[in-house]
Parts: C-alpha cells; sequence; structure tokens
C-alpha cells in the first residue's frame, strides 16, 4: 500500500469499522488488507538499551558543539579549550564598544544623525564586510546607552534616539500613577434593595461605554419600567468633558408625557 492508503487503513481500524466495509473502502484483497491490518497492530520494537559506558544523543551533540567550537577535529587540545572557557567566564565582560574605539566613533557619529541602533547595525555589515570586530547589534547599543556603568557611549546620546527616553522600559510595562483609574466609586452590591428588585420607580441606571478615537457612548435605563435614553455619543477626550456633556443632554432631554410601569401578563 502507498502511504495514503496506509493512513486511511489506519483511521479505519481505530474507527473500529468492519473487515468487509475495510477491503471495500481500501480496493485491495483481504490478503493484503489483513497483513496491513496485522503490520498496524504489532508493537514497535523496543529501544536498545545502551551500556552505562557509552554516551547518550545529547552528550555525543554537546561533545560535537565542543570539539566544533575550538578549533575542530584537528586541531582540538582539552588544555587550550579549558582555559578559552574560563577566560569567557570571567564577569564583568568588557564592553564591544569600549574595546573598539573605531566602532564607537563611527557608532557615535551615526547616532548623532538620528540614526536608530538597528539601522546601524545594518549598515555596518554592508559597511565593513571583511571586518568583524565592526559588527555590533542594536541590544548592544542600547545597552551601552541606557547602562552607563558598561562605560561605553555618553550618556547625552540618548537625545538623539527616536523617542528620547533616557531610560528603557520593558514592552507592555505601565508607570501605576493612578491616571485612567476610576476614584470614590461605589461598588453596585452596595445599591439599595428598593433599586434592587425593581420595585420603586424613579432610580436610574448609567453605563458609560469608549470606543475607538476616544468616542463614548452613555446609557441611562430606568429600572422599574427599562426605559432607555442614551444621554450623549460625543467625542471626548476627559472624564470632565464626558461628565459634562452627560449633565447637558441630560437636562435638556425630552421628557415622555407618560410613563407608566405595567406588570408582565402572567403565562397561561
Amino acid at each position: 500500500m502507498w502511504g495514503q492508503e496506509k493512513e486511511r487503513l489506519a483511521e479505519l481500524v481505530a474507527g473500529g469499522v468492519p473487515f468487509w466495509r475495510i477491503c471495500e473502502e481500501i480496493g485491495r484483497d483481504r490478503w493484503t488488507t489483513r497483513r496491513d491490518i496485522n503490520d498496524l497492530k504489532r508493537p514497535p520494537a523496543p529501544e536498545p538499551k545502551r551500556a552505562p559506558l557509552r554516551l547518550s544523543l545529547a552528550e555525543r551533540e554537546e561533545i560535537s558543539r565542543e570539539v566544533r567550537g575550538n578549533g575542530g577535529a584537528r586541531r582540538y587540545r582539552a588544555c587550550r579549550a579549558d582555559k578559552a572557557a574560563r577566560r569567557r567566564m570571567c564577569r564583568p565582560k568588557p564592553a564591544k564598544l569600549a574595546r573598539c574605539v573605531q566602532l564607537r566613533r563611527v557608532v557615535e557619529a551615526k547616532l548623532e544623525l538620528h540614526w536608530s541602533p538597528q539601522q546601524i547595525s545594518g549598515w555596518l555589515v554592508g559597511a565593513f564586510p571583511d571586518q568583524p570586530e565592526m559588527r555590533v547589534s542594536h541590544e548592544t547599543i542600547y545597552l551601552s546607552l541606557f547602562v552607563q556603568a558598561r562605560g561605553a557611549l555618553r550618556k547625552e546620546l540618548t537625545r538623539y534616539l527616536r523617542r528620547g527616553h533616557a531610560t528603557r522600559r520593558p514592552l507592555g510595562h505601565l508607570i501605576m500613577n493612578g491616571q485612567g483609574q476610576l476614584r470614590g466609586t461605589i461598588h453596585i452590591s452596595e445599591r439599595p434593595a428598593e433599586a434592587n428588585d425593581r420595585a420603586v420607580p424613579g432610580h436610574w441606571q448609567g453605563d458609560l461605554i469608549f470606543g475607538k478615537g476616544m468616542s463614548a457612548v452613555a446609557t441611562l435605563v430606568e429600572r422599574p419600567g427599562l426605559f432607555r435614553y442614551r444621554a450623549v455619543e460625543c467625542v471626548v477626550k476627559r472624564r470632565s468633558r464626558a461628565r459634562c456633556a452627560i449633565q447637558t443632554r441630560w437636562h435638556s432631554r425630552r421628557r415622555p408625557r407618560r410613563h407608566r410601569v405595567w406588570p408582565l401578563a402572567p403565562r397561561r
């Protein structure tokens, strides 16, 4: 059988389809179909057990990466690789912009031209194709600007950035300064009983819904009679303006001539 036929056969066997229906669906003779069904039901071969002294797949991959990163199979030496690893472990590491004076001058000149760190990083690859020491990532430039302990770039260069921030904040980080929060609110659980059971007319419920473009719609609902009144639909930018607009439309509204609360008719 081909691959698609074997996949279809596995679906039919898993669905509990009778054997004669499977033969009609696949279009093969019953001996071929029975043989393939037995192959599907045969348990997989157990994974061979490794000897305790044999290397696992992860260990082989780690050794291969270690040899490839330290001169290859011909030039690898354990002592030399260990010294290089110890040297790379030392902290704090000197910044690349602090070690390479030419690279630092080029980055500072491009920052003064209001280039972004992403543009500088991409431009260096094309401008210095044969000089790997003249490569730097945009994250390194940001880190050298905002962390002055590294001593690579001057703090004054932050004003040439597109956003002009002196500090860097993570994406989505908000400063909780109270802006956009409601103050002095009353929870709905504190609503009086006569307004909660809708027995006494005259209680109104207001809702303020904000949309795109700082647009807002305020609605007022008379709870016993469920009389709805759209108080204001306008573009507001401040809470005080929204409150004034709602009050203006509410006082200038046209009151209905008669408003009664009719009880619901009982179902028969």
